[in-house]
């Protein structure tokens, strides 16, 4: 199976470097991107918008030919329910890494500080203490020597939406601050913030313990999730 790799905020293909070995030896094709104004700190990142890194996602989708599993971590989880909006016949399966769908209408983060086009790594404090679970001093200092600037307009801009078979593509959320108990909690209270994973007709849950950043503290644990949710549908 071909399994497209979406990174999240500030990171390249290279962020999946420690779980596609394992997605390999298992017999898939794995498809780490890179998307615009990502490949480089000195890469332009103006006019560069939500919609135009799920047309990226989309164009990997259109390259490949057949039935693909996309995986998109972090921001990357609405990425790629854009690409299933725009492709749902030829999505199998959509993996959200500490991530969700986003719906109609809605932004990534626009509370992030941007400045100009970019929006740089926040400093470690900015962030919550489940997001930095299991991220040591190591681990920080190699996430920012790495991390590129990720593009203003694609965290403020606004997800839009066309094609209601979406809903029909099967999803696994592999769940890692939150526990995947207090996500169907959410649904079942219909809180805003999972309105859109409610309507998806056939999620399964994944718990992995760790910080928002399971590719670096748990990459091993997360390539066994990627492919046992692989596995759930009979792909090859």
């Amino acid at each position: 199976m071909d399994i497209i790799l979406v990174p999240g905020f500030w990171l390249d293909a290279s962020s999946w470097a420690e779980v596609t070995p394992a997605l390999e030896a298992a017999g898939h094709r794995p498809h780490p991107l890179t998307l615009p104004g990502l490949e480089s700190v000195d890469s332009s990142r103006a006019g560069i918008g939500l919609q135009d890194h799920i047309d990226a996602v989309v164009q990997a989708v259109d390259a490949i030919g057949g039935k693909v599993v996309l995986v998109g971590h972090s921001g990357g989880g609405a990425i790629i329910h854009g690409a299933v909006d725009a492709r749902p016949d030829k999505v199998e399966r959509a993996i959200y890494v500490d991530s969700g769908p986003l719906g109609e209408g809605g932004v990534i983060n626009d509370e992030l500080p941007a400045e100009g086009d970019d929006i740089p790594l926040p400093p470690w404090e900015s962030f919550d203490d489940a997001d930095l679970l299991d991220l040591d001093d190591g681990l920080r200092r190699a996430f920012r020597a790495r991390a590129v600037p990720e593009p203003r307009g694609v965290a403020y801009g606004r997800q839009h939406l066309h094609d209601e078979r979406r809903y029909a593509v099967p999803a696994t959320v592999i769940a890692c601050e939150f526990p995947a108990a207090l996500l169907r909690e959410w649904i079942a209270a219909a809180s805003p913030f999972v309105a859109e994973l409610a309507r998806v007709h056939d999620v399964d849950y994944v718990d992995l313990p760790t910080g928002h950043w399971p590719q670096f503290t748990k990459p091993a644990e997360l390539a066994r999730a990627i492919l046992a949710a692989v596995d759930r549908s009979g792909m090859d």
